[in-house]
């Protein structure tokens, strides 16, 4: 998946160290799959600091969600779970770090819910309110929290995605046109499968294989678990 970070300026390393603390997410370094928000967070941060503002791309392994050597955390839509995290990394007296996972994914509090949420802290605005305010546009976000998250990020300036990526992609779009699910739920189907654990086995070169044939051995593995 392609995914983009909006700053002032070209990110080449990354130090988490540097990444602001009491976030959605906690402290990290976030990039969304819409472009059109990074340039918005572009823009705010190239004001801020009286420059232009960059957007820099990457490739995102979303193989990391089925890799039981990661602790993953994902949000689909606002609910209950995703604002109590928000919470939980938002309020001053939570202590740092708030939590222990290594990436996060989920929508976006931006400013106008943000104040919403400093209100449900301070008990000004009941959880049910909150929620029923909420605009369900678009917007998404991922958050790299420790080291070993960062190696599931690739900058497309530095390598080309490779044929199992690119593969994957295809197959996800296709899940989720055909089955009629999320992204998500796509891409869980894909990565925790027989055939994905076979592609990414390399000395088979299934790789190599036209993805619409790997996506027909994806659907008769799908099937008979069905």
């Amino acid at each position: 998946m392609k995914v983009y970070h909006g700053s002032y300026l070209k990110i080449e390393d990354i130090d988490l160290s540097k990444c602001e603390p009491r976030k959605d997410f906690g402290q990290g370094f976030y990039v969304t799959k819409f472009r059109e928000q990074a340039e918005i967070w572009a823009k705010r941060k190239g004001r801020d600091n009286h420059t232009e503002e960059v957007v820099t791309e990457f490739n995102f392994f979303e193989s990391v969600f089925a890799d039981k050597n990661f602790k993953t955390l994902r949000f689909e839509k606002y609910n209950n779970a995703w604002l109590d995290f928000v919470v939980l990394n938002r309020n001053y007296n939570t202590p740092l770090p708030a939590h222990d996972y290594d990436l996060i994914e989920g929508p976006v509090a931006d400013d106008k819910i943000t104040t919403r949420i400093d209100a449900y802290i301070r008990g000004e605005l009941s959880r049910e309110n909150f929620l029923a305010e909420l605009t369900y546009e678009p917007s998404h976000q991922i958050c790299f929290s420790t080291v070993k998250s960062l190696s599931m990020l690739e900058h497309t300036d530095f390598k080309g995605i490779t044929a199992i990526e690119r593969t994957s992609e295809k197959i996800v779009e296709n899940l989720i046109i055909n089955c009629g699910i999320s992204e998500m739920q796509a891409a869980d189907l894909l990565y925790s499968s027989m055939i994905y654990n076979e592609l990414t086995t390399t000395e088979n070169e299934l790789y190599k294989k036209p993805w619409q044939e790997i996506y027909e051995m994806l659907k008769k593995e799908l099937a008979l678990k069905a």
